[in-house]
């Protein structure tokens, strides 16, 4: 007797789940999909560019870099500037052959009461000390601390004018673990 109740009751659970719903469900999806009508606006047609010739050839084109050295020619006859320029006929130290971010300050020694920066590129390591020269941009070290190096770098700005530019190497922490 409990076999036959449960079974019945399985059966009419299981009569719940037909799909006599779903039917009606599928014939509204296909009505509507049927009535609907896709809209898809036009792409705009894209704009015309029209090239500019330049026409005069003895003209200077304003995108050769010659256009900025003729202009820098009359600066200097006129005597425009602030008369800061870097030392080209001195000869380059090593540490001016590597851009200033590829340098590391790993450490300090101090010798005979000369303070000394440690500096790392790649995988050397080099000593120098106050008034050495750094960086592709005619740095110069003006001081050294225990945490800092600091260079003074001559710069060209948008004028072609040379200025000077502060920066500082900081100390690298170890990565070493130390107990």
């Amino acid at each position: 007797m409990k076999t036959l109740l449960a079974s019945l009751m399985a059966l009419c659970l299981l009569a719940g789940c037909g799909d006599s719903d779903v039917q009606e469900v599928r014939s509204w999806m296909k009505q509507v999909d049927a009535q609907t009508q896709v809209r898809v606006p036009p792409i705009a047609e894209p704009k015309v560019f029209i090239p500019y010739a330049y026409a005069r050839k003895d003209e200077i084109d304003p995108f050769n870099p010659n256009k900025l050295l003729a202009e820098l020619a009359k600066q200097a006859a006129s005597g425009g500037g602030n008369g800061l320029k870097p030392d080209m006929e001195r000869r380059k130290e090593l540490l001016e052959s590597y851009p200033l971010d590829t340098i590391k300050m790993v450490g300090t020694i101090e010798k005979k009461g000369v303070m000394h920066a440690v500096l790392q590129v790649d995988r050397a390591v080099h000593q120098v000390v106050v008034g050495q020269h750094l960086g592709e941009n005619y740095g110069r070290i003006t001081g050294i601390s225990d945490n800092t190096v600091t260079v003074k770098e001559i710069v060209q700005d948008a004028t072609g004018d040379w200025v000077e530019r502060l920066s500082k190497l900081e100390l690298q922490e170890s990565k070493e673990n130390t107990k």
